[in-house]
């Protein structure tokens, strides 16, 4: 199993969510607002006058093969919309109830 943690600036959550549910990825646990700053470039999202917008985040726990294909998935969203920022990480997960 693997834990997919998924940031990215609100104006792409829906799309986010929207492959979830073309695959089939129902459980997750979501943070509406984030605020975060890309590692190399790209504008921050701080929620503040100068820098207003703002992220989303969450996290899903899946098997290993429809996490290489939900990663997959997410690199070509990020591809097409380089300027928006979305970052994914996965994780192995060792126990859970």
């Amino acid at each position: 199993m693997k834990a997919v943690f998924v940031s990215c600036a609100q104006s792409m959550f829906e799309e986010v969510h929207k492959i979830m549910k073309d695959m089939e990825i129902r459980g997750f646990t979501g943070w509406e607002e984030l605020m975060g700053a890309g590692s190399k470039d790209g504008e921050p999202h701080l929620g503040t006058h100068a820098w207003p917008s703002m992220n989303s985040a969450l996290i899903s726990v899946m098997e290993d093969e429809k996490a290489t294909s939900f990663m997959a998935r997410l690199k070509k969203l990020d591809d097409e919309n380089k300027e928006q920022g979305l970052r994914a990480f996965a994780w192995d997960v060792v126990a859970s109830i």
